[in-house]
């Protein structure tokens, strides 16, 4: 149950304390005095998205503290415990504390844990539900129908095997769907490189082959030009006769001085190295008769191995390491057929594996069905609408949540045909079915608390007795926190708190005793105008609170 709210800079409130009993607390106040702060600040605790709208202003933020205690709910004691959370010191309690700065940003934190708000509302999931002002339409959505009708009848844990039996099941069919595109994928990349190595080994490359042809080519192209200016060159090496006479003439000088020695011996080196050049030259020009032929040839081929470089945009000088690396990656290709077949092998027992389960959820959801429909009818006929009932329509389809999805259709005058939630019932029924399907659900789920913001809307005399009193029973087991405008539910309370404005135009909240109850009943029967009458009526309520509800 909820022990303890405390509340600081929240909207129009400086400061609160709060106190919570079990049983029905109903919270009062006039119109415009704050009420729903309480259910504004819970929900900022539980997870809420943050606001600065929310902070009270001229301060630095706002925060929010809401003590639980877990001692009767092993589940959220549980999920307190899987989450490493769990006060070593007072393992019963849970402390919430939401915090809110003013540039926006929020932290939260759990027994003064810093955590995400996704741990923060999967802990508070099982702690409380609120039933806001807005509930009336989130009721008519299917999802939130079948989560009723499963909390009141169906096994939490075998739903949860379920569930989780699903996840595994689109894991599984998710890896081989990305495992078959990626096969898919290598054997579009294998046809390619098949081609492109195909139309590349055509021309039977070999390592350095364009290299050396372009020099090739280059030097038999220009062969012309080459053989006049190498035979000239070979012509001069070879006409020195005046030097080859200088040297005879130097042999026969019979001196031996050094300088005479070595111009001797330089002039025969340049003879020498001159006959060297002579035969390279000479050489050189045979390598110049030029085949036109074979030029062509070469031509032909140049311009070949250009044109297949720019199409598989390489240089050519790179074409020889490109078609070595298409066989080394088509070698290196694999399609893994192996593991797909095992991925297909798993996601049909992970199929299997979820219809079981799936068929025995269907089955008590079967079971359940009548029972939560009868028990939603007979409320539905205890809050005033006679000749109501609900009747529980299933449709099949396979999904997270099982092999059916489902929708309540009501029935409020039997003349007619039932229809939808929301198509079928005025504002003010629709709000009276909404909380008789909440009073239904809760008295079957293990939820500690339950929070009702003006959940009366649209209920008065009689049926708000009846209301109040199916609260009260409700309360028996159910904390319930009940924010309302009829006189008769506030009377039913075992509680009561009054929400009010100070001078200074801060909300309040205070619990009353039982003369200062009477005023605020008389108050909620007559207004400001308080009379004798009014209080004895008021008194007179209260008195009667206690009878059973017939």
């Amino acid at each position: 149950m909820l022990k303890q709210l405390t509340v600081r800079n929240f909207a129009l409130v400086e400061a609160l304390d709060i106190d919570l009993q079990p049983g029905l607390t109903v919270i009062t106040g006039e119109s415009g005095a704050g009420k729903s702060i309480l259910v504004g600040a819970l929900s900022l605790a539980f997870g809420q998205r943050a606001s600065i709208d929310l902070i009270r202003p001229g301060t630095e933020g706002a925060d929010v503290s809401a003590e639980f205690d877990v001692s009767d709910n092993p589940d959220a004691a549980g999920v307190l415990a899987s989450m490493e959370l769990t006060d070593p010191d007072h393992p019963e309690r849970v402390l919430l504390r939401r915090a809110v700065r003013p540039e926006g940003r929020s932290r939260a934190f759990v027994n003064g844990v810093p955590v995400t708000l996704a741990q923060l509302r999967t802990l508070t999931d099982g702690l409380v539900d609120i039933h806001g002002q807005d509930e009336n339409q989130r009721l008519v959505r299917r999802e939130v129908q079948l989560q009723l009708l499963d909390a009141y009848g169906v096994n939490p844990q075998l739903n949860a095997d379920m569930r989780d039996a699903y996840r595994a099941w689109q894991d599984t069919q998710r890896a081989a769907q990305a495992l078959r595109e990626s096969i898919s994928a290598i054997e579009d990349r294998e046809t390619l490189l098949r081609y492109q190595l195909d139309e590349l080994e055509h021309v039977q490359l070999e390592e350095g082959e364009f290299e050396r042809l372009e020099t090739d080519y280059r030097r038999l192209s220009q062969a012309r030009q080459l053989r006049g200016t190498i035979t000239e060159a070979a012509a001069t090496a070879e006409d020195l006769g005046p030097l080859r006479q200088a040297a005879s003439r130097l042999q026969d000088i019979g001196d031996n001085h050094h300088r005479l020695e070595a111009g001797r011996s330089a002039l025969l080196t340049a003879l020498q190295l001159a006959d060297d050049a002579h035969r390279d030259l000479t050489a050189y020009l045979h390598t110049l008769d030029v085949d036109e032929g074979v030029l062509g040839e070469m031509e032909n081929r140049l311009d070949a191995l250009q044109d297949l470089a720019r199409k598989h945009r390489v240089q050519p000088q790179q074409l020889y390491g490109h078609i070595e690396n298409l066989r080394s990656e088509l070698q290196g290709l694999t399609s893994n057929q192996d593991e797909l077949q095992m991925l297909q092998t798993q996601s049909e027992h992970a199929h299997g594996q979820f219809m079981i389960l799936a068929r025995k959820v269907s089955e008590q959801r079967a079971e359940t069905a009548g029972r939560f429909a009868s028990e939603v009818s007979a409320c539905m006929n205890t809050l005033g609408i006679a000749d109501g009932a609900l009747a529980v329509e299933f449709e099949a389809g396979e999904w997270e949540h099982g092999l059916e999805s489902l929708e309540f259709k009501i029935t409020t005058n039997p003349r007619y045909p039932s229809g939808s939630l929301g198509k079928i019932a005025s504002g003010g029924e629709r709000a009276r079915i909404s909380l008789a399907i909440e009073v239904a659900a809760a008295e079957k789920t293990a939820l500690p608390c339950l929070v009702l913001d003006e959940a009366d809307v649209g209920v008065g005399g009689a049926t708000a007795d009846v209301l109040g009193r199916l609260l009260r029973d409700l309360g028996a087991h159910t904390q319930v926190l009940c924010i309302t405008h009829a006189p008769q539910v506030a009377a039913l309370g075992d509680h009561h708190l009054l929400v009010e404005k100070d001078a200074k135009q801060d909300t309040r909240i205070s619990a009353l005793d039982t003369e200062q109850r009477t005023d605020e009943v008389a108050r909620m029967l007559a207004g400001s105008d308080l009379t004798d009458k009014t209080r004895a009526y008021a008194a007179t309520l209260l008195d009667e609170a206690t009878a059973p509800l017939h």
